[in-house]
């Protein structure tokens, strides 16, 4: 749960005139744990075919990338002076947006991530899949979250947390709805209330579609979820398209994923979960030996 809060806390894609040849990645971390050393280590191994490509001249025009992980790292890469590139991971887009937000243009304009969690069409299909009906699906989103709506399409009712509203009148205002698709907005989801929202739309008989894994662990009622090795292979994919192509790609969501389902939460709802929605994912293409 840790992990989730910390995830917790557009993009002018610059043109360039000239190809581009030779770079020099350096992975940037904001703590020393053990998870954080099995990211930094699989994306160095998913880099050396790339590593043909590196060169030793610094004067180069942003020939640097750099690769941060998590917000502290980001926050860090982000306010250095280096005339360079950044790919971001394992930071929600609500952290993304905000610390790209606060600085330069010129900077936010060489920034890019893959986000820490899941795309929101993906859920959406998920939950098409696991109730195989038309279903009333509603959201919450606080001032921070505005963005996600477009991202919904209309296929969710849109419930707003102002500042100083009380989160349970908002869940009693969403009963009518079937199922909560819950965004990854700190400004409405926190440790100290996840708890207290799962419990709230239980009772309500509503299914909750997560943004974590550990939060279906919790009881949520299911969600997709992307492994650090999902995440460091798009990354990686990121990284060679600018290399190939000098065009550092608009901010994304994961595309390689799983689905995690709380069978039991399943049971209490009286939901008949399907293979298809068990096995609903999209996996990385495998590693070259």
């Amino acid at each position: 749960m840790r992990w989730l809060m910390c995830c917790l806390t557009m993009l002018a894609v610059p043109a360039w005139a000239e190809p581009v040849h030779g770079f020099r990645f350096h992975i940037v971390t904001g703590d020393d744990s053990a998870q954080t050393r099995r990211i930094a280590d699989d994306l160095s191994k998913r880099l050396v075919p790339l590593s043909a490509l590196f060169r030793t001249e610094l004067a180069q025009r942003r020939r640097m990338i750099y690769f941060a992980i998590g917000p502290v790292a980001l926050r860090d890469v982000a306010a250095r002076k280096d005339d360079c590139m950044i790919i971001a991971a394992f930071t929600s887009s609500q952290v993304w947006r905000a610390i790209a937000a606060a600085t330069t243009p010129a900077r936010a304009a060489a920034m890019t991530a893959v986000y820490a969690e899941p795309a929101p069409a993906d859920q959406l299909r998920l939950v098409a899949l696991l109730y195989r009906r038309p279903v009333r699906i509603a959201a919450i989103v606080g001032a921070g979250g505005a963005y996600f709506k477009p991202m919904l399409n209309g296929a969710a009712v849109v419930e707003e947390l102002a500042p100083g509203d009380d989160i349970n009148r908002v869940i009693n205002r969403i009963a009518p709805s079937e199922v909560l698709l819950a965004m990854p907005d700190s400004t409405v989801y926190n440790a100290e209330n996840i708890r207290n929202i799962l419990l709230s739309t239980y009772r309500h008989k509503q299914g909750v579609i997560g943004f974590s894994a550990d939060m279906v662990k919790a009881g949520a009622l299911a969600t997709t979820y992307s492994e650090i090795e999902d995440i460091n292979a798009q990354v990686a994919e990121m990284a060679a398209t600018f290399v190939a192509t000098g065009t550092l790609a608009p901010p994304q969501f994961p595309r390689y994923f799983s689905t995690i389902v709380n069978e039991g939460v399943a049971r209490s709802l009286d939901i008949d979960v399907g293979a298809a929605a068990r096995k609903f994912a999209h996996h990385p293409p495998a590693r070259p030996r």
